[in-house]
């Protein structure tokens, strides 16, 4: 007797009803993109290139993955939301943390995700224990874990085999924030790396707002990392091999949101197309920034300078040192320019240099800079090297944007002239257009001095060429006079 011949008809049905079932929970989570599909998403071209990714990740074939994309295209959905439950079903032992810019979204994130493993625990075999089940923190009956935290939040205590990083960054003033930047670079590096078990994967998720964000840092000091960086508007070597110029996820992305997108040349060039700095500027613009081959003679320009301290050497920041004409239709020239991570000592002797050869007539600081130990100093080697010149100080309390905003307009009005064969040229044009999403921003602070100065300085004095041209015309002009005069004085009345 076989085996079927030895089973009721029930039983049979019973068994076979289980088979079909063993078989539609495997299709199921058999891919990231079935268990997608069997609850109801259906993934775009962009969207499956993130799952082809988040799957490496989970079969340890991709250990860093980044993935850059613009906000609305669903990429938190997708790897915040939808990849947990599906990774728990591969590897129902392991230990989540994720992390966002604040615990109340982390949570939020953390709530789905609980609920679809509820909802679904048949499907993917794994079960939410009985023991804790609140949404930012809760643990399967195989002894897996997931923690939600906020970024820059404590995680001590918690392991993970998985961390999941989803928009550390909440807005621009937090990406334009040194101090937010370096808080999120410090839990990442103390925090967050100190909690990972061995071969453990990181997943980062974001919109790039600043060349300087977290994931900035990252790129700049870790090798390994897997990038996906998809813009809206494709460009050549797109990712997703589209045509340059098309447009991601059209069914989604109307043209009224594209057009919105587009108003600000930042948002657009960071959110959308994942470049922090766009090419031609966002706060000054690239054709303000206009060559010339030769400089205009000294004598023709009245001079000023500007300096940016470093507080440390050798530090983050650079000391800069930046020095002005102003020809007499009011076009502004960079006549020359000091940067370096030094000493005082060594920035000290650059700056009588230059005061010693281009003679300004003012020189603009900040008060607070100056007002410590190395005032008196510089004072004196000034007096030493003979660099006489007025130096004017300024309150630092203003924000750097606000600082730039005088020299901002006079660019926009008349640009700035750099000379072409400058050695310092490139770095100085590449800081103006990358802020303020650039790393650096020491030479737009000494701009922006200078223009502090140029609104508060009275008159400025003609320079030595025009007043030669005046007295020539003056003498011009009394000859004339005179001679009229000789010329009436030859005239009989009667």
């Amino acid at each position: 007797m076989t085996f079927a011949d030895s089973q009721t008809p029930s039983s049979t049905l019973k068994l076979l009803t289980l088979l079909r079932e063993r078989r539609r929970r495997n299709e199921a989570v058999a891919s990231l993109t079935s268990w997608c599909e069997q609850i109801g998403f259906h993934p775009a071209a962009h969207q499956r290139l993130i799952i082809e990714k988040l799957e490496a990740v989970s079969r340890g074939e991709i250990k860093r993955l980044g993935l850059f994309l613009p906000p609305g295209s669903a990429k938190s959905t997708y790897a915040s939301i939808l990849y947990p439950p599906w990774h728990l079903s591969k590897h129902p032992e392991a230990s989540i943390i994720a992390a966002s810019h604040t615990a109340e979204l982390a949570e939020k994130w953390g709530r789905k995700v609980r609920n679809l493993v509820s909802e679904h625990q048949e499907t993917l075999e794994v079960a939410i224990s009985d023991d804790n089940k609140a949404a930012g923190r809760w643990e399967t009956s195989d002894g897996g874990e997931y923690f939600a935290a906020g970024v820059g939040g404590s995680i001590t205590g918690r392991r993970a085999d998985l961390a999941i990083i989803d928009d550390p960054i909440r807005s621009r003033e937090d990406a334009d924030s040194l101090r937010v930047r370096t808080a999120q670079w410090d839990w990442y590096q103390f925090d967050l790396l100190t909690r990972l078990k061995p071969n453990a994967a990181i997943v980062l998720i974001q919109t790039r707002w600043h060349e300087d964000d977290l994931a900035g840092r990252i790129l700049a000091t870790e090798s390994g990392w897997d990038v996906v960086s998809i813009p809206m508007e494709a460009e050549p070597n797109d990712p997703l091999g589209r045509p340059a110029g098309s447009l991601l996820w059209p069914e989604w992305f109307t043209p009224e949101m594209l057009a919105q997108a587009k108003r600000d040349t930042r948002v657009w060039s960071a959110l959308y197309q994942q470049r922090p700095t766009p090419e031609e500027g966002a706060y000054f613009k690239a054709d303000w920034l206009r060559p010339c081959q030769k400089l205009p003679p000294r004598e023709s320009l009245y001079v000023y300078g500007a300096s940016d301290y470093a507080v440390t050497d050798k530090g983050g920041d650079y000391t800069v040192h930046i020095v002005i004409g102003i020809d007499p239709d009011d076009r502004l020239y960079v006549l020359d320019l000091w940067r370096g991570q030094t000493d005082s000592f060594v920035w000290i002797e650059a700056w009588c240099d230059l005061v010693k050869k281009w003679e300004p007539m003012e020189w603009a600081e900040e008060g607070g800079q100056i007002r410590g130990s190395v005032g008196p100093f510089l004072e004196r080697m000034a007096r030493e090297r003979r660099a006489y010149t007025f130096r004017r100080q300024f309150p630092s309390k203003v924000d750097k944007a606000t600082r730039a905003q005088s020299m901002r307009g006079r660019m926009a009005m008349g640009g700035l002239y750099l000379p072409m064969d400058a050695p310092w040229r490139a770095a100085f044009e590449s800081e103006i257009l990358r802020f303020p999403a650039g790393v650096h921003d020491d030479q737009v602070d000494a701009l922006g001095l200078l223009g502090m100065l140029l609104d508060v300085i009275q008159a400025p004095m003609i320079p030595e060429a025009e007043k030669k041209r005046d007295r020539t015309k003056r003498r011009d002009w009394f000859a004339d006079e005179d001679e009229d005069d000789d010329m009436a004085a030859n005239w009989k009345t009667a």
